[in-house]
């Protein structure tokens, strides 16, 4: 069984620690953070440390930081045979390359703390810095999930780049329904069937061919109608994806 030190007690570290929690092949030994409050979920579970200067010898150290203090800590994990793996989307394998063996283990999904989640059909994208790494790799991401995808930094900061879209994007867009929704006291769930379905759509056909609306169908009654029921802000940003939208499928209009 291979020994793993989890760095962190955000959502990525905190849905890792409960993936891991009842397999045969790997176990997490220690967790850590900074803040001893956001260590109190884990005390009864597993061992826990503030302190940089404590933390356990084990085969994989993972680093769910935030990208911000990845640098940081990572300094302060002395010279080690232990694969040191980071998480993030956005930055490189190469910020680890002071530790003979690194690499990414990067699960492409959004995660909250209070949703639990399905790491069964979570792609995971790994990089490794030599073979062995990438064997342990393998195992490690395998051990959770069915869907493993080797992918370069480079790959993966594009990635993170569409997944922004699709997903923190979206997700905002959500944000300004359920005000619109609110102010005419409408119930956001009769969107929720509508929004399933967008969803997966998508996943059967290309969003391009998926696309419709007053945008597509350049229906400017619909659209001027829609402007005067929004605030400033949300003006903008209807006219700019009403724009962006007619101008993708302006050859079929």
């Amino acid at each position: 069984m291979k020994r793993i030190v989890l760095f962190g007690t955000g959502n990525v570290a905190t849905h890792l620690f409960e993936a891991y929690k009842n397999s045969n092949s790997f176990k997490i030994i220690q967790v850590y953070n900074h803040a001893s409050e956001s260590l109190q979920a884990f005390e009864d579970q597993v061992a826990i440390t503030t302190n940089l200067d404590e933390i356990l010898s084990a085969d994989i150290y993972i680093l769910a930081l935030k990208d911000d203090v990845l640098a940081e800590i990572k300094e302060h994990i002395g010279k080690t045979d232990t694969l040191v793996l980071h998480t993030s989307g956005s930055v490189s394998m190469d910020v680890l390359k002071k530790f003979k063996n690194h690499g990414v283990f990067y699960p492409l999904q959004t995660f909250s703390k209070n949703k639990e989640v399905d790491f069964f059909n979570i792609p995971i994208c790994i990089e490794a810095g030599n073979k062995e790494s990438a064997n342990i790799l393998e195992e490690l991401a395998s051990e959770i999930s069915e869907k493993i995808f080797t992918i370069s930094s480079q790959q993966r900061k594009t990635l993170h780049v569409a997944a922004v879209f699709v997903s923190n994007f979206v997700n905002y867009l959500y944000t300004e329904g359920e005000k619109i929704c609110a102010e005419s006291q409408i119930p956001f769930e009769i969107l929720h069937p509508l929004i399933l379905e967008t969803a997966l759509k998508v996943t059967k056909m290309s969003p391009i061919e998926s696309q419709t609306g007053p945008a597509k169908r350049k229906d400017q009654d619909v659209i001027n109608s829609h402007l005067v029921l929004l605030s400033e802000d949300q003006q903008k940003i209807y006219s700019l994806l009403t724009q962006s939208i007619q101008n993708l499928h302006g050859k079929e209009l």
